[in-house]
């Protein structure tokens, strides 16, 4: 199983932002992720990073380590816009790229109706989600679709290299047959938890693991080091805050 991050985006400090992208890597994490977000779920007042002009800069500040979405909303931005954006982001970082897209929900709604941007019915937003994995796997470009619901699933199966779970038991990451199940979501506070989640993870055959991390990796970097029988060590040779 692979091992993910979030990154700090909603601190709105891009330095904060890039040194947790490198220090992931540095320590042999397999994939940083941001979300697409106005701003975050119920906090319209914190600043919020935009995902595609973050990842162009993780671009040129990382080398091995995997970078993607988790995930782009198909109803921010016209369709062709989406893929053109991805399209970009690939001549920049090549394979390492994952482009998570979904549908958006309730929560992230208001966001939409706030930037005027409109909130198509969720059926159109699925035929969107299938149009706009076709076009990036066309390109070469590996696609998550996110969500848990029987026909998002659908979507996934017939359209996408894997689906991405979020926050959901690991007896729901054990039921979905069909598609590659990555999963994200909030792992735990402290090291400890986290690597006993993972844990729970891999066993229930997760592909990925991507832990929401808003004050930065530290503390997932620990995690994988108890869970491959390192104790307190972290990889890369620095002690973790926690």
């Amino acid at each position: 199983m692979k091992i993910g991050v979030t990154l700090p985006q909603f601190s709105g400090d891009v330095d904060r932002v890039l040194a947790a992208a490198r220090r992931a890597e540095e320590a042999g994490l397999d994939g940083v992720f941001v979300f697409d977000h106005l701003w975050a779920i119920g906090a319209p007042e914190r600043p919020a990073l935009t995902p595609f002009p973050l990842l162009g800069a993780l671009a040129t500040e990382t080398q091995t380590i995997a970078l993607g979405t988790l995930v782009a909303r198909v109803s921010l931005l016209p369709d062709a816009v989406l893929v053109h954006h991805f399209a970009t982001l690939q001549r920049m970082i090549g394979s390492r790229l994952i482009a998570g897209l979904g549908t958006g929900d309730s929560l992230s709604e208001p966001e939409n109706v706030a930037y005027g941007v409109g909130s198509p019915q969720v059926h159109e937003r699925r035929v969107a989600l299938a149009d706009c994995c076709d076009r990036l796997r066309a390109l070469g470009i590996t696609t998550w679709v996110g969500g848990a619901s029987p026909r998002t699933l659908v979507v996934a199966r017939a359209h996408a290299d894997a689906v991405n779970l979020w926050d959901v038991a690991p007896a729901e990451v054990r039921a979905v047959t069909g598609v590659p199940v990555t999963w994200g979501g909030m792992a735990g506070a402290d090291a400890e938890t986290i690597a006993s989640r993972l844990a729970e993870l891999r066993a229930a055959g997760a592909a990925w693991a991507v832990c929401a991390a808003p004050r930065g990796p530290e503390a997932v970097i620990k995690a994988t080091a108890i869970l491959a029988g390192g104790g307190e060590t972290v990889p890369g040779g620095a002690e973790a805050d926690g």
